[in-house]
C-alpha cells in the first residue's frame, strides 16, 4: 500500500474538508450556547456543578482519551503487538487509584482546583502558587504533544507532502495553519464556553470516538468472520517478527543479547513508565477539575465508574484496531506514512472502507477517522486550557495577587484573558516545536503530575502533620525533578538516528551530554516529590490539627466545599 498522502485525490480533500468543517461548526456552536450560561465562577470553572454521573463520565473519557491514545496506542500495537496493549492497560488501571483515592474526597474538600484541597489548611500563597506553576507545566507539556499531532495531522490529511502545495501550502505552512487553528479553537471554546462548552465539547467527542473505533472494529472482525484469533495470526505473520509480536518485549523491557547493563536499563524504564502512568492520572489538573462538575462525591464516584467503563472498552477496541492495522496494512506500510505509527488508525479505515466498498468509501471512511482524530485533540486541549486558565485565574489572580478579595466578575475575565495567554503560549512553542520528536511529553505529563501533584494531594488528605513547607517542597521537588531528569536522559540527547537517519533524540546525533538512562524519570522523581513533601514538613514546626480535623469533616461530608478556601 502507497502512503496516504500520495493516495489523496482532490474529491477525497473535499470529503475530508466538509467533515472537519462540519465539526468545527457544531463545536462552536456548542460554545456560543454554552457562553449564554456562563455567568458565575462556579459557571465557568465547574459547569454550575450541574452534570450527571454519565455526562461528567463520558466528559472524562473524551478528556482523558487524547491523540496519544487513539492514534499512539493503535499504531503501538501495530508495530510492536503484545508491548503495545501493556502501555494502555496502565492508562485504564491508573483510575482504579483516582476511584478509590481522590475522586470523593476531593470534590468534597475544594471548589475548582487542586489547589483548593491542597492549601486548605496551610499559608495560602506559597501554596497555590506552587500548584499554579505545577497545573501550568504540566498542560503546557500535555498541550504540546496534542497540537503538534494537530499540526501533522491536517498535512497528512490533506495530503501534502514534501514539495507539494495544496490552496497555496506547503506541508510546513499546512502543519503551522493546523496548530493556529487548534490554538484559536481551543481558547474560543474555553474563553467563550467555560467549563460547560468544554464539557460538552468533550462529552461529543467521547461519542464520536466511541462510534468511530467500534465502527473500524466491527469492519476488521467482518473481514475474519469475527474470529480474532486469525487476526492475531494474521498480525504476527505479517509484523515480520512472527510468534514473538504476540509475546512481551517488543518495544518495552527488551532484553539485548550480551548487554547485561541495558537490558536492566530497559526493564527499569518499563517499572518506571508503569508508575507515571497509573500514578500520574490522579494528579493530572485537566482530570482534577472535572471532579468539581458534579453535584455531589456520589456522582463525583459514578462519574469515574462511568469512565472507566469507557475508557476500557475503547482500549479493547485498540486491540482489534492495532492488530487490524498490522494485518491489513502492514508494517513497512504504517512506517513509511510515520515512523512512530501514529497514523495506523487512518490507514486502517482507508483499508477496510477500499475493501467493503472501494475507493470513495475508503475515502469516507477515512476522513471521519480523521475527523475524530481532530475532535480528540480540540477536546484535550480545550480541557487543559481551562485547568491552567482556572488555576491561574483562581489560584495565583484571586488568592495570591488579590488574597482572596477579587469579585467573581474579575475571576472570569482573568480566567479568559489566562486562556487568551495559554493558548498563544502553546501555539508558539508548538510551531517551533513541530519537526522534533514529541511523542515523550505525554508520558512526562503523567511523571510530573504523579511527582509533584499526587504526593501533595494524598499527604494533605491523609496526614495530620502535613504543613506549607511540606507542600511546597513537594510541589517544587517532584516538578523540578521530573523535568531535570528529563533534560538530561536519552530523549533529550544521546539516542543517536534511526536506520532512515532521522533524530531518536531532541537534539541531534552530535549532541549528547544525557547521564541520566531512563527515558521516563517516574521510578526516581516520584519517590523525591513524596521524600521532598515529608522532609519540608518534619523540617518545619508549622502544624494546625484543628484545620486538619475540619478538613477531614469536609472531604467526608462536602460540608462548606461551596464556600471560599481562604483563612
Amino acid at each position: 500500500m502507497t502512503t496516504l498522502a500520495a493516495e489523496t485525490t482532490s474529491q477525497e480533500r473535499l470529503i475530508t474538508m466538509i467533515l472537519f468543517t462540519a465539526l468545527i461548526a457544531v463545536t462552536i456552536g456548542i460554545t456560543v450556547w454554552a457562553g449564554r450560561r456562563t455567568r458565575s465562577a462556579t459557571d465557568f470553572h465547574s459547569g454550575g456543578r450541574g452534570f450527571t454521573g454519565l455526562q461528567n463520565g463520558f466528559a472524562i473519557g473524551g478528556d482523558y482519551m487524547s491523540a496519544a491514545s487513539f492514534l499512539g496506542i493503535a499504531g503501538t500495537i501495530a508495530l510492536f503487538g503484545y508491548d503495545g496493549f501493556l502501555y494502555s492497560i496502565g492508562f485504564l488501571v491508573a483510575w482504579l487509584v483516582a476511584l478509590l483515592l481522590v475522586a470523593e474526597l476531593l470534590r468534597n474538600s475544594g471548589r475548582f482546583t487542586m489547589a483548593d484541597v491542597v492549601s486548605y489548611r496551610m499559608r495560602q500563597r506559597p501554596v497555590r502558587t506552587a500548584a499554579s506553576v505545577s497545573t501550568l507545566t504540566v498542560s503546557i507539556f500535555y498541550l504540546l504533544a496534542q497540537m503538534v499531532g494537530a499540526g501533522a495531522l491536517v498535512a497528512l490529511l490533506l495530503g501534502i507532502e514534501d514539495g507539494d502545495t495544496y490552496l497555496g501550502m506547503s506541508a510546513d505552512t499546512a502543519k503551522i495553519v493546523g496548530i493556529v487553528v487548534v490554538g484559536i479553537l481551543m481558547v474560543v471554546y474555553v474563553s467563550f464556553g467555560g467549563m460547560t462548552g468544554t464539557t460538552w465539547v468533550q462529552i461529543v467527542k467521547a461519542v464520536l470516538l466511541m462510534g468511530g473505533a467500534l465502527l473500524v472494529t466491527l469492519l476488521v472482525l467482518s473481514i475474519y468472520d469475527f474470529d480474532f484469533g486469525a487476526l492475531m495470526n494474521d498480525a504476527s505473520s505479517a509484523s515480520g517478527v512472527g510468534d514473538a509480536f504476540l509475546e512481551p518485549g517488543q518495544r518495552y523491557g527488551v532484553e539485548v543479547a550480551g548487554d547485561a547493563w541495558q537490558t536492566m536499563i530497559n526493564k527499569l524504564d518499563l517499572i518506571s513508565l508503569g508508575l507515571a502512568l497509573v500514578l500520574g492520572t490522579a494528579g493530572l489538573p485537566h482530570i482534577l477539575i472535572r471532579f468539581y462538575t458534579v453535584p455531589d462525591s456520589k456522582t463525583a464516584r459514578k462519574s469515574v465508574n462511568w469512565a472507566i467503563g469507557l475508557i476500557g472498552t475503547f482500549y479493547l477496541l485498540t486491540l482489534v484496531l492495532g492488530f487490524g492495522a498490522a494485518a491489513l496494512v502492514g508494517r513497512e506500510a504504517i512506517v513509511g506514512q510515520n515512523a512512530a505509527g501514529n497514523t495506523a488508525a487512518p490507514q486502517l479505515a482507508e483499508a477496510v472502507g477500499d475493501h467493503f466498498g472501494g475507493d470513495f468509501w475508503g475515502a469516507v471512511l477515512l476522513a471521519f477517522i480523521a475527523a475524530v482524530a481532530f475532535a480528540t485533540i480540540l477536546s484535550t486541549v480545550a480541557g487543559l486550557t481551562i485547568a491552567s486558565s482556572s488555576s491561574l485565574a483562581h489560584d495565583f489572580y484571586n488568592n495570591v495577587l488579590r488574597r482572596g478579595k477579587a469579585s467573581e466578575r474579575d475571576e472570569v475575565r482573568v480566567a479568559r484573558f489566562a486562556a487568551i495567554g495559554v493558548g498563544v503560549i502553546s501555539i508558539v512553542l508548538a510551531v517551533f516545536a513541530q519537526n522534533l520528536n514529541v511523542a515523550f511529553l505525554v508520558a512526562l505529563a503523567f511523571a510530573i503530575a504523579a511527582s509533584a501533584n499526587l504526593p501533595t494531594v494524598l499527604l494533605s488528605l491523609f496526614w495530620r502533620r502535613f504543613n506549607t513547607t511540606g507542600a511546597v517542597a513537594g510541589i517544587y521537588g517532584g516538578l523540578i525533578s521530573s523535568v531535570g531528569l528529563v533534560f538530561f536522559s536519552p530523549v533529550v540527547s544521546g539516542k543517536g538516528v534511526d536506520a532512515k537517519g532521522n533524530n531518536l533524540s531532541l537534539f541531534p546525533e552530535s549532541v549528547d551530554f544525557h547521564w541520566f538512562p531512563l527515558e521516563n524519570p517516574g521510578l526516581v522523581s516520584i519517590p523525591v516529590g513524596l521524600l521532598c513533601a515529608i522532609l519540608g514538613t518534619l523540617l518545619s514546626r508549622e502544624e494546625d490539627p484543628d484545620r486538619f480535623a475540619r478538613l477531614q469533616v469536609r472531604a467526608l461530608t462536602g460540608a462548606g466545599a461551596e464556600r471560599a478556601t481562604t483563612h
